[in-house]
């Protein structure tokens, strides 16, 4: 099984080839091909190649498919016997990509 780990965003990711999955908005218009060049790790059956913390000259072609803002958290802070309470909202923007 071939695979790698990407890491975009701030977090890590095991991808491998047609699969889709949501990361951390970037700046790329929707159909745009992109190279993630943060791997470190690449798998290809039993040749494994570990980055020392990044593989150099290794990258993962990804195309956008589309930009889209998350379902909204309710943050709410309240102190009881206070009347102290405080509601926010937040919609997370996020890229889903396929990774070809």
């Amino acid at each position: 099984m071939k695979f790698s780990v990407i890491e975009t965003g701030g977090k890590q990711y095991k991808v491998s080839a047609g699969q889709k999955l949501k990361i951390e908005k970037i700046n790329a218009k929707v159909g745009d091909k992109i190279g993630l060049d943060r791997v470190l790790l690449i798998a290809d059956n039993a040749d494994i190649k570990i980055g020392t913390p990044l593989i150099d000259g290794a990258s993962v072609r990804a195309e956008v498919i589309r930009q889209l803002k998350d379902d909204k958290k309710i943050v709410f802070r309240y102190h009881s016997k206070t009347r102290y309470r405080k509601k926010k909202g937040h919609r997370q923007s996020y890229t889903e990509i396929e990774i070809i």
